[in-house]
């Protein structure tokens, strides 16, 4: 069964690899987006690249991510990608709630799941990965979003969504973001303009923190507070600033390809959380020039359940019907090991070179 990817790429990707194919040592910096549930399309695709594609690598390869994003990209950065992303998967499916959670029983049910990605050694091995370098984006909150208060908060996110939709860099009045990157080798990140940025290295102290606070969905959950060794106030879901990204990834020097792979569970890539109804608001052209977004084709998802991919509201679909739940996820992640099988078939035979399209299709 073939026509499960779709291929897409920005004019200098485009120009690489219709020249050169896709090798691994062309990438320099792997995107994840947020989303929930929908990572679980993806599973298969990240143990093919993660385990496999990537395992002769030497020089470092930054990972980007944020929320989930973040956490699959903690998952893989470990010394054994496989293993983790299995207890991290496990976890998550297994997911249980009350008929109408609170955010602490939320929080609680996440913090399970993260220590079960960790396992025993997983901060330490993240952190001395012999070429991966995990970067978490997180959102810094001002008054009032930086408030537990429901009421407060709504109103707070409110505002935000109104200034946002007027303009993107509106969101500055309520956030900063706040980058957390392994300090061996910062992440090749231009001047960010949207938003105030501040990065904050990495440690063994925060490390936890800020992965559960680049996944504290605002309302779900409550903010992580005071997050040692970086600004003190309340961190929210990375993906509210950065949920699919816009971001000026920087090159070494003009001759190297430096490409930038995005496996992603969509062919739309929306900058923020406030932009998922905003048709209009897309990522600049420069910062997707040399993009590569590998997504789960139409093809893909009219086959698996419901045809749809998973996403946050199977929890409130399937209350009291945890197992019918599970077993849905259960038959997209096995569905979605042929994605892996068709990254990898089209990577190393060199049929990739056909397959890829230009990403400015998706941009109008």
């Amino acid at each position: 069964m073939s026509g499960n990817l779709v291929f897409y790429a920005g004019t200098k990707a485009m120009h690489a690899i219709s020249r050169n194919g896709l090798s691994p040592d062309m990438v320099k910096t792997v995107l994840g987006a947020a989303g929930g549930p929908k990572w679980l399309v993806l599973h298969g695709l990240d143990r093919a690249i993660f385990s496999s594609w990537f395992s002769d690598r030497t020089e470092p390869l930054f990972l980007l991510g944020s929320s989930i994003g973040a956490w699959r990209f903690a998952a893989v950065s470990q010394n054994d990608p496989l293993e983790a992303l299995d207890r991290f998967l496990s976890a998550y499916t297994a997911q249980r709630y009350s008929p109408n959670p609170e955010r602490e029983e939320i929080t609680l049910e996440c913090a399970k799941m993260l220590e079960a990605l960790l396992g025993g050694s997983g901060i330490e091995e993240i952190l001395h990965h012999p070429f991966f370098r995990l970067g978490v984006f997180t959102a810094h909150c001002k008054w009032p979003v930086a408030s537990d208060n429901k009421v407060l908060l709504a109103l707070g996110l409110l505002d935000a969504a109104i200034y946002n939709a007027v303009h993107r860099a509106g969101l500055r009045f309520f956030f900063d973001r706040v980058l957390f990157f392994d300090p061996r080798n910062p992440p090749p990140l231009g001047e960010m303009s949207d938003v105030d940025t501040k990065k904050i290295p990495l440690s063994a102290k925060n490390l936890k923190d800020v992965l559960l606070a680049s996944g504290s969905v605002p309302l779900l959950m409550p903010g992580v507070n005071n997050i040692p060794d970086a600004p003190r106030g309340t961190y929210r879901d990375g993906g509210i600033i950065d949920y699919h990204f816009d971001l000026p990834i920087q090159r070494d020097d003009d001759t190297a390809h430096e490409l930038i792979l995005f496996p992603h569970y969509t062919d739309r890539i929306i900058p923020g959380w406030f932009d998922k109804r905003l048709p209009w608001r897309k990522p600049r052209e420069a910062n997707v020039d040399r993009l590569l977004l590998v997504s789960p084709s139409k093809q893909f998802i009219e086959r698996i359940p419901y045809k749809r991919i998973p996403d946050r509201e199977d929890f409130p679909f399937f209350k009291g019907r945890d197992e019918e739940r599970v077993a849905y996820w259960n038959e997209v992640i096995e569905a979605s090991a042929y994605l892996g099988e068709e990254f990898l078939d089209a990577v190393e035979t060199g049929t990739i070179r056909e397959l890829v399209k230009p990403i400015a299709g998706l941009m109008r």
